[in-house]
């Protein structure tokens, strides 16, 4: 069994806006991937970012430099 770690989830509301936080992340070297959005959030597309807790400030500067728009930024245990 898998154990479950904290983790920091973007949602979406596009796919086009996920595809584009997966590049933005590899350019800047932040560690993570996309992963189907928990069944705990609601996300329009279905399609989440899912990375380490320690690199949300990195990841949210990132984003908001890029222009990625958000459904949300949260905190989780998966």
């Amino acid at each position: 069994m898998r154990v479950k770690t904290p983790r920091v989830v973007v949602t979406f509301y596009t796919t086009a806006e996920a595809m584009k936080t997966e590049q933005v992340c590899k350019a800047n070297h932040l560690a993570g991937r996309l992963i189907s959005a928990p069944r705990a959030l609601s996300a329009d597309c279905g399609i989440a970012w899912s990375g380490p807790v320690e690199t949300r400030e990195a990841l949210e500067a990132a984003l908001s430099a890029a222009g990625v728009e958000t459904a949300g930024i949260f905190e989780l245990v998966i």
